[in-house]
Formats: C-alpha cells, structure tokens, sequence
C-alpha cells in the first residue's frame, strides 16, 4: 500500500550537477525507484551502478535491467558497502555518485514497515536485514540509552520523560505497535505537544536502528575512493543531522587550512588533505513549484563537490 508514488527530489538539479556525459559511469547510492538512474540512462549512453538495502525494490530493479540491460547493474547491499563491492567486483572508479539520504516515500507509505505514526503498525522501521528493529529498542534498551537516542537522532528536549515512561509501561505489557508508541506520547505530553514530538521519535528510532548516520559518514569517506578526477558527488539530505555531516565533509575537503607559524609566511595554506572543490557555494534548495508537487521536498538540500 503506498498513498502517493515516490517521487525523485529535485531530480533536474541532481542531473545537472552530476555533469552527466556519454560514455560514463555513475553510481545512485539509493535506488528507491530508480528514479535517478533511469533518468540519467535516459540524458546520456551512460552506465549505473545501483545500490539499496530494501530488497522490496526488487520488482522495480527487474523492469529497468529489463529495459536497459548491460547498461544498469544493482547490489543489494547499503552504502557503507558500495567501495568494498567494488573492490570485490573489479569496479573501477566512476564518474558521479549521487545519495538521497533518509527514508523513502515507498517505505513511509508501507504500513506494514512500521516507519510511520500516521499506520497502526508493527514497530520494525528496519530498511534492511538489520540485527535490530524499533520494536527491541524500545522494550530492551535501557531508559539512560532510550533517552540518549531521543536525543541525538530526535533532538528531542523531553527525552529522559518519555524515556521514563516507556521504561515503567514496558513492565507491565510489551509495547509492540505505533500506535502503542504513539499513544503513550500523547498520553504523557498532551495532543498538541505530541504532535511535535512524536515525529522527532519517530525520526530518532528510524536512524538509530538504521545506523544512517553512520552510513553516510562511511560513503563519505569512501567516496574519495570511488570518483574519478572530475568526478561529481551529489547529495540530497532532509534534516540537518545529515546536514550537519555533509557540510563538516565538505569543508574538510575543500578548505585549505592556514597555517600561523613564526617560520612560515602567514599566506601559505596546508592543501595536503584536499581532495574535492566546491561546485555551489551554498547548498540548492527545492524550487516552490516542486514542493507544491512534492511535500517531501520541501526540507531538502543539494550539496554538490567535484574530485580533484
């Protein structure tokens, strides 16, 4: 069951700042349904590499290798494993590599994957295979390690209560659903305030059961590894967690840091650790035309660099 279909975000920005060229090679880090690589097989006689850990994006992955065939090839597998696929496979590194970081419309939508509030649904969240569900952490973390998640992945300033709460409910019965989770939110903060902070729980559990913070620090890193000289990375973030992190990136790769020495002339600048330019100064952000169309893209940023 999905209530929309997913939509690519800002799909025209992303085509433009990958600086697709016939003859090359990209990797769409977050398949979904395929909208970005079936949109960059279509601008140029090109190749694509996709990767996403959802095997429900399997049915989608036939009908493109159906229609494009050595042209498109997919791994079942998270980011975090794109280089060591590549490694294993005798990949060579590659013209672009575009991620669209955080959940998809098709997951959110599914009821069943228990990723939204808005669906009484098991409590999994879970993209993958993972070792852990929503459902473990919330009846088998600790409260100091419930509130510490609330925290960081939801930035959620009442997390210790919640965390207290759930922790003293769980004795009494497991709490197995959404809208479970859900209830007791609004039974400890009131309706309107939940309405706040329910998506922020949500949020925070999605991450922290994912690692999604951790896999984007991961293809970050590597994506020194995976690009050609010229090569573009192209990322789409929603909140600034990610943000945060693609920025810090960014500037540590792109920013030659001075050096405040009494030997040396206080114009010379460290460029040893560069490794890509900037190709926008700041970050591109969803027409008002494409949020009209598309609510989800309206928290999403573009950031784009190119490897040295």
């Amino acid at each position: 069951m999905q209530d929309t279909p997913h939509i690519p975000v800002m799909l025209n920005e992303v085509l433009e700042n990958l600086n697709i060229k016939d003859g090359g090679v990209y990797v769409d880090g977050t398949f979904g349904n395929g909208g970005y690589t079936s949109a960059i097989l279509d601008k140029a006689n090109t190749k694509v590499i996709a990767f996403d850990r959802d095997e429900t994006v399997l049915p989608r992955v036939k009908e493109l290798k159906d229609k494009y065939g050595e042209r498109f090839t997919f791994f079942q597998n998270c980011f975090s494993q794109i280089l060591p696929t590549f490694q294993n496979n005798g990949i060579d590194k590659v013209n672009g590599l575009v991620l669209d970081i955080g959940v998809s419309s098709m997951q959110i939508d599914t009821p069943e994957r228990g990723f939204s509030f808005r669906f009484d649904a098991p409590l999994s969240m879970a993209m993958g295979k993972n070792d852990l569900d929503a459902k473990e952490v919330i009846n088998n973390f600790s409260e100091s390690e419930l509130s510490d998640i609330f925290y960081k992945y939801g930035e959620e300033p009442r997390s210790r209560a919640l965390a207290r709460r759930i922790v003293s409910l769980r004795g009494e019965k497991p709490i197995c659903t959404t809208f479970e989770l859900v209830g007791i939110i609004k039974n400890l903060f009131g309706e309107w305030q939940a309405s706040k902070i329910t998506p922020r729980i949500f949020q925070a559990l999605r991450i922290f059961v994912n690692d999604e913070l951790g896999e984007l620090e991961h293809i970050l890193s590597d994506s020194e590894s995976l690009l050609k000289s010229g090569g573009r990375l192209v990322v789409v973030d929603f909140h600034s967690l990610e943000d945060r992190i693609v920025k810090n990136f960014i500037k540590s790769k792109t920013e030659a840091k001075q050096t405040f020495s009494r030997y040396v002339p206080i114009d010379i600048k460290n460029n040893e650790n560069l490794s890509f330019k900037s190709v926008n100064k700041n970050a591109i952000i969803p027409s008002k035309q494409e949020v009209d169309v598309n609510p989800r893209a309206r928290s999403a940023k573009l950031r784009v660099v190119e490897k040295l």
